[in-house]
């Protein structure tokens, strides 16, 4: 564990309320700003003070689709350039999905930015709580049980390795749609079976349920309508997804597009890893 340090968490959503309490009860002198309405955080009304912190901690994902401070949390809306302007340059900020907006705003500042999202050991964490959450919303709104399911997931990275075998262990017929030769091979011999993404729209129509994971278009017009009557999909990828839901609606096909996840269904646990690869970048950041 890394010794006693001085971390400001400014805005996001639970994960970072979670995240702010579990550096509090490592021992950390923890400033909250910007998260109001977390559970148990008590935040300073101003970034005052935050130019002396060793490390200021931004949300997952650092700005919301207005371009300000992603903070659904906060008590008031808040410019990213709010935070940024109170620290001083070399200071590290670690923030998540930090984008080339942030990026210029951050290297004009002289500020040291890192971006945890990017972070291999987080991406793989993050898998499980994403996979749970996925399980969850296919249970809440499929008719039938997951077990004898046929059911398809797109993609096979680090959240379809995490969700295919999930699924499985549940008793679902699980096969996995990717595109190179490995990721099927990886996925045969974990008894799941395997297409390719080629004409996609010819295989679609056995499955009672289909996951993406893949944030590139993926099922458009031709692929949703030819997937089976009541068939449920969910979208997991990140903005902007694998599905048109434009072409959905018209179709009156079921798409839940299921973002962010990990800090819905397991906001502690989520907050957790963000901690540990925090931990990760202060530490290297040292030597």
């Amino acid at each position: 564990m890394l010794r006693a340090k001085n971390i400001w968490v400014a805005g996001g959503d639970p994960r970072q309320a979670a995240l702010a309490a579990l550096l509090a009860d490592d021992g950390h002198s923890v400033h909250t700003y910007a998260l109001e309405r977390g559970e148990g955080t008590a935040c300073e009304p101003s970034m005052a003070g935050a130019d002396r912190a060793d490390c200021v901690v931004l949300p997952l994902p650092a700005a919301g689709p207005d371009g300000r401070l992603n903070a659904p949390l906060a008590a008031a809306g808040h410019e990213l350039s709010e935070v940024l302007d109170a620290l001083r340059p070399g200071q590290l900020v670690c923030a998540g999905m930090a984008g080339e907006g942030l990026e210029g705003m951050a290297r004009e500042r002289g500020l040291v930015l890192r971006d945890y999202f990017a972070r291999e050991e987080l991406a793989v964490m993050n898998a499980v709580p994403t996979a749970e959450g996925a399980l969850q919303i296919a249970m809440e709104e499929l008719p039938i049980t997951i077990h004898d399911a046929r059911a398809l997931v797109i993609g096979f990275g680090r959240l379809g390795r995490a969700l295919a075998p999930r699924l499985r262990a549940l008793g679902a017929r699980v096969w996995v749609c990717a595109r190179r030769y490995e990721q099927r091979a990886a996925a045969e011999s974990m008894g799941l079976g395997s297409e390719g993404v080629e004409r996609l729209s010819d295989w679609l129509c056995s499955y009672d349920l289909v996951f993406n994971t893949v944030p590139a278009p993926m099922l458009g017009v031709e692929e949703l309508a030819a997937l089976k009557e009541r068939a449920l999909v969910i979208d997991l990828a990140s903005r902007p997804g694998g599905v048109d839901l434009d072409a959905a609606a018209a179709l009156g096909v079921r798409v839940v597009w299921a973002l962010s996840l990990p800090g819905k269904v397991a906001p502690v646990t989520s907050g957790r890893y963000i901690k540990d690869t925090i931990y990760h970048i202060m530490e290297e950041s040292e030597q």
